[in-house]
Formats: C-alpha cells, sequence, structure tokens
C-alpha cells in the first residue's frame, strides 16, 4: 500500500487558502460586481444556438 503524500496535501491547502482569500480580496475591491459564471442565466447553455427554434430558410441560389 503507498503512503500517502503530505506535503502534497499541505500544498493544496494552503493554494486553496491562497486563492480563497484572493476572490474575498478582489470582492472588496469590487463590491458590486458579481463573478462570471456564479450568476443564474448569465450565460446560455453551449448547445442552445440563436435561432434554433425557428426552421431555417432555404438558401437562395
Amino acid at each position: 500500500m503507498a503512503t500517502p503524500n503530505y506535503g502534497y496535501e499541505k500544498r493544496q491547502r494552503e493554494l486553496a487558502k491562497k486563492r480563497k482569500a484572493e476572490e474575498k480580496k478582489q470582492k472588496k475591491l469590487h463590491p458590486g460586481q458579481d463573478e462570471p459564471g456564479h450568476s443564474q442565466g448569465a450565460e446560455p447553455p453551449a448547445d442552445a444556438q440563436p435561432g434554433a427554434d425557428s426552421p431555417a430558410a432555404p438558401p437562395a441560389n
């Protein structure tokens, strides 16, 4: 059985802590802005295309 890599786990915790602190700092600097991707309905689904509901017109020759 492999031994746990405690150094790697510690580094990942430190990086997560640093990332969280940076996000908190950015939130304080720009309190009125929502982070992209965190708000409901910010982006349409990737498979949705504009005009996909209407039938396509045949190309004019």
